[in-house]
């Protein structure tokens, strides 16, 4: 077999997703930076922009499966490209709502719209970046690619939010969106011109194509993929809602992305209003705890495969990272009995190291998938999840609204972590693969 030193040309395609996935997840939390500002700018209350919040994940969760299917139907590339420039267009239109002359009312459904729509041309994004990683990487090096551009999502709340927190502060809300419109723009020409199939690419060397090829890349998935004609019966999707592991782990997925949800939406708002923040000061720290998620991340991922490697079993080597990392993540509320800031920061510093630390439920989900539906399986998982990001931010806004305090929303959060707990502690039992389907 050849080694790894004969190419590193699938390397450059992982960056090309990681940078995609980071500006993703930039586009989804523009809108968490400017919140302040477009309260007082448009003058809606703290549960409208909760429900602004909330439109995305709508769209984000409805849109999951067909967006999986989409990518399996027409290609990575040309889904994932066209995705990229919808996005990018529903944020640019994010920032023209201040200079359209909108009532409250006017500007709170303009942007639930926009919001909508930016979920449901998201969707199809980490289905892409699975099936580049399926089709450029051997089975050896397919885990880590996989927690690096889940990862992007923390490293896009480290680059971007204390340069949105500045373009805020200088040029006015509008300009985030406008900004990172134009780069979503950008970025979607640059993958169309570079982005090629493994077969198709002029600068994969032979030996690493063989290299790739041999340790289990799927290398002609898309000269396959007209060819291939799976069919899935309604009996067989049925058996996704009926296995009690599977539940285990759609609740675990729903319950780490209410922490996520609290971190890209209300988190620089209560840095704001709750702890008596400048938006400049807000953009900085609140890359902090991303860094943290970032490492945790990594490690977790790490720790289980470790976990596997010194012969312990995979049920055992996915479940405790996460119950470890939830169980983290509930030191947020601890931030209700102190008045320093520092001292807030590092707890939630700590909370987001846990929900990285945590984030294994998609090497979970491919333990248990059956091996037919791996990815319809993937989509209803992170499907179900994402109704936390309608839920989440809808109830936050709500309880600060009504309380006009945060204490009661980091308890909401905090709750989170220990029904992740429960669900992978006690509903589920011991992870091994769903053979029911053939």
């Amino acid at each position: 077999m050849s080694t790894p030193r004969n190419g590193r040309r699938r390397f450059l395609v992982l960056a090309m997703i990681f940078g995609l996935t980071v500006i993703n997840y930039a586009d989804r939390s523009t809108m968490s930076i400017a919140g302040t500002s477009i309260l007082k700018s448009l003058d809606i209350n703290p549960v409208m922009l909760g429900v602004i919040f909330s439109a995305f994940a709508w769209a984000y969760a409805i849109g999951q499966i067909p967006g999986g299917w989409f990518v399996d139907r027409f290609g990575a590339k040309r889904v994932y490209g066209i995705s990229i420039i919808l996005w990018s267009t529903c944020t640019l239109l994010q920032g023209v709502t201040g200079w359209l002359g909108f009532s409250a009312m006017s500007a709170v459904v303009f942007l639930f719209i926009v919001r909508f729509l930016l979920g449901l041309v998201e969707s199809p994004a980490f289905p892409a970046n699975s099936r580049v990683v399926s089709c450029w990487f051997p089975t050896s090096e397919r885990g880590t690619a996989s927690a690096l551009f889940n990862s992007a999502q923390y490293m896009a709340v480290v680059i971007f939010t204390p340069l949105m927190g500045i373009i805020v502060h200088e040029l006015g809300w509008e300009y985030v969106f406008i900004i990172m419109g134009v780069l979503g723009f950008i970025a979607g020409a640059g993958w169309f011109m570079f982005y090629r199939d493994p077969k198709q690419d002029r600068h994969i060397s032979p030996e690493e194509l063989a290299f790739m090829e041999e340790g289990g890349a799927l290398v002609n998935i898309e000269q396959n993929r007209r060819e291939k004609k799976t069919r899935i019966s309604l009996n067989e999707i049925m058996i996704l809602f009926k296995q009690r592991n599977l539940w285990a782990l759609y609740v675990g997925q729903y319950c780490i992305t209410a922490l996520t949800y609290f971190f890209i939406t209300w988190f620089p708002i209560y840095l704001i209003q709750g702890r008596g923040m400048s938006i400049m000061q807000a953009g900085w720290i609140a890359a902090l705890p991303a860094i943290c998620g970032f490492l945790g991340g990594i490690s977790g991922g790490a720790l289980s495969d470790l976990m596997i490697r010194k012969g312990i079993h995979a049920s055992a080597a996915r479940k405790t990272p996460f119950i470890i990392g939830m169980l983290l993540s509930t030191t947020l509320v601890l931030a209700n009995f102190t008045e320093q800031n520092t001292l807030v920061i590092a707890l939630m510093s700590l909370a987001f190291l846990g929900k990285g630390f945590a984030a294994i439920g998609w090497a979970a989900v491919s333990d248990v998938a059956p091996p037919k539906m791996i990815g319809l399986c993937g989509g209803v998982f992170n499907g179900l999840g994402n109704i936390a990001g309608i839920i989440t931010p809808i109830v936050i806004g709500y309880v600060v609204n009504v309380t006009g305090s945060f204490s009661l929303a980091l308890w909401f959060v905090a709750a989170h972590g220990i029904l992740g707990i429960f669900s992978y502690s006690i509903i589920a039992t011991r992870f091994r693969r769903i053979t029911d389907v053939e």
